[in-house]
Order: structure tokens, then C-alpha cells, then sequence
């Protein structure tokens, strides 16, 4: 059982339910948002667009969320100065440099120059994520980001801030993360990473489906598959949607909370129509309806099958932490 300290469980409450699930939506895309608006000149896309569509998905879904994630670049701070972010809503806010470095064993995630634990905790932010590419099958490389993993896990220990870890798995050098090769990969490689990550000591981790949807139909074999994940994962999860479409991922939520996911953490698979050029009125009428029935739909999903952060880790609401009489003098 993890020994939670009194920061971290208020951010863990912050950023979930009152039932203990998390239903976050994630809106910190940088470099893929910019692809998205403008497929064809990325570069082009300036920075008030940018901001502008972060306000636009973030006043119509915040108020249905236990929280959000954001970047410092273009949403964390401009939402909560925009008005956007109700007081209630939590707030992650995302820690690495958008993209990668490239190595030539393969992909290293850097952080964000200028940006640290300790300004996210000043700015009111509820808790910390980083993403960083992982292939625990790349030894050297893996240990390279765990390095970084563990130095902001330090820092989250010292500002007293729940730390959230997104491992995302790659096609290494030679593979296609389309192929039915690589879909026959992705279990052991997602389930191994849980196992690892969550060995440093973080909160919560944001994982993967660990299966391919489009290969993988037998569902018996994907509760399976999502009970081997929460059997590695020692902190409580919460399934991403890496931008698969709505439907895929309505089933992935409900399979991973079946099998023990405390919620889910979403982002493109929710409302990535809505970023397609045009009014922005029609923008706002898509958000306001379809997007945000989808994250309500989601949410109940979430809150019927998933398992409360606090049982993940062999506790109870009532009972998170023993208080002593004089506990703020060693604070």
C-alpha cells in the first residue's frame, strides 16, 4: 500500500469524482493541434489560433469533467485567465517539451525549457504529467527515461503534487505500428511498461489500451489483456484514447474499467472532429452537443465499472491517511 501525503491526496481529489473515478479530458496537444487545424503548413498555424481552440474545447467540456490536462505554451494558464476552467474542475498540467529527441536506438522525451514542478504548483495546478515514448525492450534507452521519470517524480515529492506518467509505445527502427506484426507486440510491450514505470514512485499512470482493436476482437481476451495491466500497474490507471475514433474508445473505457481502470484520461478520440477549419459557431454548436454527450456518455461508463484511485491502493475514502495531532510541524 502507498503512503500518500496529504498534497497528493488533496490533488487526487481535485482531479477526480466524488466517487474516486477519473473522467479527464486531455487538451495539451501542441504539435499535433497544429497538424490537425492545418494539415498541410503546421508552421502556420500562429498562437492566438492555438489558445482560441484550447478555450473553445475547454469551456464546453470543463464543466463536465473531474478535470483537465493542459500545456503551460498555449491552455493551462490561458483557460484559467480566460474564465473557462470552472473553480470546481481540476487542473493537470503537462511537464515535457512537445515531441521528441531523436536517438538512434530511438525516442527520448525531454522537458519543457523554462517550465518546472514547482511553477505548475504555484499556478494552482492540481497535479503534473509527463508522456515519454517507451519501449521497455530498449534497455539503455528505457533506463534513460526512467531517469527522467524518477527527477520529476522527486520534484512532485518535494511540492507535494500527484504526478501522472503517460508511457506511449513506438514502432522502433524496421516496424509499422499499423502491421498485425507490431498489434501482436503491443500487449507484453504495454503491460511491461506499467510494470516498470510504476515501480518509480508516481500516482497515477495514463495507460494504453494493451491491445489493437482492429487485430484483437475477442473480447474475453481483452479483459484479460486490461486485468494483466492492473495486475502490473501498483498505482491506480486510467486509459488514454491515442486519437482512435469515438466508438473504439467507448469500448476500450468499459473493458479497462471492467477489468480494474480508475476512469479514463481522453483527448482526440472525443473531439477531434471539432477542430476541422470553419465557423466558429459550428464549432461551438458540435462541442456543446455531440462532443460533450460523448464525455457524459463516458463519464457514466467510468463511474458504473471503474474502481475508485483510493481502493486501487487498498484503501478507503474515510481512511486515505492517519492524521497525527501534530502533523504540520514535520510538513
Amino acid at each position: 500500500m502507498n503512503k500518500l501525503s496529504v498534497g497528493k491526496i488533496r490533488g487526487l481529489q481535485q482531479i477526480s469524482t466524488a466517487e474516486g473515478i477519473f473522467t479527464i479530458c486531455a487538451m495539451d496537444h501542441r504539435g499535433s493541434l497544429r497538424t490537425m487545424i492545418e494539415q498541410f503548413q503546421p508552421q502556420e498555424v500562429e498562437y492566438q489560433e492555438m489558445v482560441e481552440r484550447k478555450l473553445e474545447i475547454c469551456a464546453a467540456l470543463a464543466p463536465y469533467a473531474s478535470a483537465v490536462l493542459l500545456d503551460p505554451n498555449y491552455g493551462a494558464a490561458q483557460c484559467v485567465a480566460g474564465g473557462v476552467l470552472p473553480g470546481q474542475t481540476g487542473l493537470l498540467v503537462s511537464i515535457e517539451a512537445t515531441g521528441y529527441q531523436s536517438d538512434p536506438q530511438g525516442r527520448v522525451t525531454t522537458l519543457l525549457s523554462g517550465w518546472s514542478v514547482e511553477k505548475i504548483k504555484r499556478m494552482g495546478g492540481s497535479a503534473v504529467k509527463i508522456l515519454v515514448y517507451y519501449r521497455p525492450d530498449l534497455a539503455e534507452l528505457a533506463q534513460k527515461q526512467l531517469k527522467t521519470v524518477r527527477l520529476v517524480a522527486d520534484e512532485c515529492v518535494k511540492h507535494d503534487l500527484p504526478f501522472l506518467v503517460e508511457p506511449v509505445t513506438y514502432a522502433a527502427k524496421g516496424e509499422n505500428v499499423e502491421s498485425p506484426q507490431f498489434a501482436t507486440q503491443k500487449p507484453s510491450l504495454v503491460i511491461e511498461t506499467a510494470r516498470q514505470i510504476t515501480s518509480l514512485p508516481i500516482d497515477v499512470l495514463k495507460a494504453e489500451f494493451p491491445a489493437d482493436l482492429k487485430y484483437e476482437t475477442d473480447e474475453k481476451r481483452l479483459v484479460e489483456l486490461c486485468q494483466q495491466l492492473d495486475e502490473a500497474s501498483q498505482v491506480p490507471w486510467v486509459i488514454l484514447s491515442a486519437g482512435v475514433d469515438y466508438e473504439a474508445f467507448r469500448k476500450q473505457v468499459e473493458i479497462a474499467c471492467q477489468a480494474g481502470a480508475s476512469g479514463f484520461l481522453g483527448g482526440r478520440a472525443i473531439w477531434q472532429e471539432a477542430i476541422q477549419p470553419g465557423d466558429k459557431k459550428e464549432r461551438a454548436k458540435f462541442l456543446s452537443t455531440t462532443v460533450a454527450d460523448r464525455f457524459k456518455e463516458l463519464s457514466e461508463i467510468a463511474t458504473k465499472y471503474g474502481v475508485p484511485w483510493y481502493r486501487k491502493l487498498g484503501i478507503e475514502a474515510h481512511e486515505i491517511a492517519a492524521i497525527p495531532e501534530s502533523w504540520y510541524e514535520s510538513y
